[in-house]
């Protein structure tokens, strides 16, 4: 079956420009805060594939999006490494066994994916039988510099002082747990693809952070040994891959030449220039501020406009955010943006 967003991120034919949203399931639905308390927590209703089928597939019943992405949260991993992951209300997450010495990276190993986060691929197959074809599957990663952040800082970070020191200071253990990191990540999403993922994407958040040399060594050379290791093809299907650098603008020519099939772009970043920068290399999926879904339907519709005139071809861009979906956002402006997307790139 042919889709508008495999099309796009492999720069085939499409009928009309596809739009998901990063967090589209997520606390802007009220349909998903009723789920999330019937699991009880967060992490409860990551773990049980049932509900984490259900709230994947809510945004698909209220908006005509082009894709479903799977329900989860890139600290998976860490919490299958043994850090415990646990959400403060109101602090986000934190872990209780951070990784506070050079002894601790030390005896860090890569879980076994398969048994420790079955629970992921138990999702993904669910939600892939109950999409019935009706959209595409995204599976989806941290990147291993975003996972170590939280890993050795405990948490969220403004300064990220705890890691950047351990990156100056200890280079060799930061490519230590880098590497265990890497490795886990190629496992994981292979995982998600052997279950059914359509394509892939990997978050990095927080790679933005760093320097230009820092990136390279630190962030963009593991994002490239996770797209060399992962399966580009499984059974019949081409598997597209994507990497989302948030605060990445002054690095796309290096992130386009890791051999990945499509760019993130933050709102911070000119969509035309971005794609005048990596020529038809990859495709490139974004970029509208989240901030604009606070604006009447109006504005809404007039700034989706604007981030498509922006982009020159008729395929190879992918419509989302420039990052997530802030939680008090109108569901009816989200419903403005994807039929914005859909009737405005069908009429030009």
């Amino acid at each position: 079956m042919a889709f508008d967003y495999i099309n796009a991120l492999l720069k085939k034919e499409v009928t009309r420009t596809p739009v998901w949203v990063m967090r589209q399931a997520g606390r802007y639905l009220p349909e998903y805060r009723a789920t999330r308390a019937k699991a009880g927590d967060f992490l409860s209703l990551c773990k049980n594939s049932e509900l984490a089928c259900e709230v994947t597939l809510q945004p698909l019943e209220r908006f005509d999006l082009d894709a479903a992405i799977l329900f989860s949260d890139i600290l998976t991993i860490p919490d299958a490494m043994g850090l415990g992951l646990y959400f403060a209300e109101g602090e986000g997450p934190k872990f209780t066994r951070p990784l506070t010495t050079l002894a601790s990276i030390d005896k860090l190993s890569k879980p076994d994916v398969g048994t420790e986060l079955a629970y992921v691929n138990d999702a993904v197959s669910v939600i892939k039988n109950n999409l019935k074809g009706r959209v595409p599957l995204i599976g989806f990663t941290g990147s291993p510099w975003t996972l170590a952040t939280y890993m050795v800082e405990g948490g969220a970070s403004k300064t990220f002082s705890k890691v950047k020191g351990l990156m100056f200071e200890n280079p060799k253990h930061m490519h230590q747990l880098l590497d265990v990191l890497a490795d886990t990540i190629i496992d994981y999403l292979n995982g998600q693809i052997e279950a059914g993922a359509d394509s892939v994407m990997i978050f990095d958040t927080w790679g933005g952070s760093l320097n230009k040399e820092c990136y390279e060594n630190f962030s963009l050379r593991y994002m490239q040994k996770i797209v060399s290791g992962i399966h580009r093809q499984y059974e019949d299907r081409t598997i597209p891959v994507t990497l989302f650098t948030k605060g990445g603008g002054a690095w796309l020519e290096q992130i386009a030449a890791t051999g990945c099939d499509a760019l993130g772009l933050d709102w911070t970043v000119e969509l035309g220039d971005a794609q005048k920068r990596v020529g038809n290399q990859v495709a490139l999926q974004g970029n509208l501020d989240p901030s604009v879904l606070y604006a009447t339907p109006e504005v809404v519709e007039a700034e989706v406009k604007k981030v498509l005139d922006q982009f020159k071809g008729k395929t190879g861009h992918v419509f989302n955010l420039g990052h997530g979906i802030t939680p008090d956002v109108s569901p009816d402006n989200m419903k403005v943006l994807v039929d914005t997307v859909h009737s405005y790139s069908q009429s030009k």
